[in-house]
């Protein structure tokens, strides 16, 4: 479950860096009743940009298979051993 707290409560930063390390969502802060920043741990964070970057390759490739840009799987691998010498 999401963790929601008032902008008021960002003053105890030690609590609030121990909660981040110590759940792997992110804390979600609210200013006057409304959502205004999310703060997470470094390495949630950093996982989020991996998990982000690799859905943006599958999109990617998905577009290229669609679009037609796609070779056989022989003549793409045959071409690999010749660039690199295999």
């Amino acid at each position: 479950m999401p963790q929601i707290i008032p902008i008021k409560e960002l003053k105890n930063t030690s609590e609030i860096s121990e909660w981040c390390h110590k759940s792997d969502e992110p804390i979600y802060i609210t200013k006057n009743g409304y959502g205004d920043m999310v703060i997470m741990s470094m390495e949630t964070y950093e996982s989020t940009m991996r998990r982000v970057s690799v859905y943006k390759d599958i999109e990617l490739s998905e577009k290229q298979a669609q679009s037609g840009q796609v070779k056989e799987a022989r003549s793409a691998l045959a071409g690999m051993r010749t660039k690199y010498g295999l």
